[in-house]
């Protein structure tokens, strides 16, 4: 075993599987403590936040690296060495569709969290967990982590590391628990810390 989790049923998303991810990702960072605030409509956020999760979810399916859980109540979004989390093409969309479904002034902000997060990532070639997430009527029942052992057992396989940022502190000790180490601290303009995490390749 890799991880202080033991792996879970996990199988490759597909088109069908979009909307579902996306409901999970919607509900599990609603009340996150970077990205509910981002949103900061509590009334309109489901909506707004599920824009910008269709978006990076639609384009992980680029790669064989978007792992689910067999009902979708957890999921994972991994980027493979070399890949990007969106297409140039959606990168440049990408403000423009938050301004319409939030406005500027929610839009900008996103943007500007984006950048750095994109900054603080390491140079040497790594998977990259851009999302992890169940569901809250799932939660609980240690899905995720187990979704995540088993994507850690598919990247050693391979020999390579991995890296995560963690929005929520309350996180931390799981993914130490799995073999990440903390390497960096963000600090966004509203004043929420972001953890940069590393997982040597094993």
């Amino acid at each position: 075993m890799t991880t202080g989790y033991r792996p879970g049923p996990a199988r490759v998303a597909g088109p069908a599987d979009i909307e579902a991810v996306v409901d999970t990702m919607t509900t599990a960072f609603f009340e996150d403590p970077l990205w509910g605030p981002a949103f900061p409509d509590a009334d309109r956020r489901a909506t707004q936040a599920a824009a910008l999760w269709r978006c990076y979810v639609t384009s992980a399916l680029r790669y064989p690296w978007l792992l689910v859980t067999p009902g979708v109540e957890s999921a994972a979004s991994w980027i493979p060495p070399g890949g990007t989390e969106l297409t140039a093409a959606e990168e440049e969309r990408l403000e423009g569709l938050l301004t319409e479904v939030a406005g500027a002034a929610v839009a900008g902000p996103i943007m500007r969290i984006c950048e750095q997060l994109e900054e603080a990532h390491p140079t040497e070639p790594h998977f990259y967990l851009s999302l992890l997430a169940t569901h809250d009527q799932h939660r609980g029942k240690g899905l995720g982590m187990g979704l995540l052992a088993e994507s850690l057992r598919r990247v050693d396989a391979l020999g390579a590391p991995a890296y995560l940022e963690s929005s929520n502190p309350a996180n931390l000790p799981r993914y130490e628990r799995a073999g990440f180490v903390a390497r960096d601290r963000i600090t966004v303009a509203g004043g929420q810390v972001v953890t940069t995490m590393w997982r040597p390749a094993r």
